[in-house]
C-alpha cells in the first residue's frame, strides 16, 4: 500500500512539474488597440504624384496587416526627403504579452539599420517576426 502511494505521489509530481516547464505563458488578452498616427509636423507634406522628391518634404508609407497568436502589428514609417526613415510609428501593436516590451527595441533597430535586415527579439520572436514582415512590406512600398 505505502509502495502504491509513494508511486502515485512520485507520478503526479513528475506531471505537475512537467507541466510548469513547459508551460508558456499566453497574451492576457487577445484584443488589439489601434494607434492612432501622429499628425506630420512637417508643413510640406509629399504628394504621390511627386514620390516626396519635393525639399523639405516628408511622407508616410503603411505597412500590411500581420497578425499571430499575441496580437497584431502594422508599421508604418515615416520617410524623409533624403529618402531615409525618420521615424517608426504603429498603427496596430498588441496589448499583451512579451511583445508589447519588443516593440521599442524594433523601432530602434529599424531606424538604426535604416533597413528591414534587424534581429527578432528573443521571448518575442512572434510579435518580431509580425513587425519585420509588415515593415518590409511598408518599405517594398516606398
Amino acid at each position: 500500500m505505502k509502495k502504491t502511494i509513494v508511486a502515485a505521489t512520485v507520478a503526479l509530481s513528475a506531471a505537475g512539474f512537467l507541466g510548469v516547464w513547459l508551460y508558456e505563458p499566453g497574451p492576457l488578452g487577445s484584443e488589439t488597440v489601434a494607434v492612432a498616427a501622429q499628425p506630420s509636423t512637417s508643413s510640406a507634406s509629399a504628394s504621390s504624384s511627386d514620390g516626396g522628391a519635393s525639399e523639405g518634404s516628408e511622407r508616410t508609407v503603411d505597412g500590411s496587416v500581420e497578425s499571430n497568436r499575441y496580437g497584431t502589428v502594422q508599421v508604418q514609417l515615416v520617410i524623409s526627403a533624403e529618402d531615409t526613415i525618420s521615424d517608426v510609428r504603429l498603427l496596430q501593436r498588441p496589448t499583451s504579452g512579451r511583445g508589447v516590451e519588443a516593440i521599442p527595441i524594433l523601432q530602434q533597430e529599424t531606424l538604426t539599420a535604416q533597413s528591414g535586415d534587424i534581429d527578432t527579439v528573443s521571448g518575442a520572436t512572434s510579435t518580431s517576426e509580425s513587425y519585420v514582415k509588415s515593415l518590409q512590406a511598408a518599405l517594398d512600398a516606398r
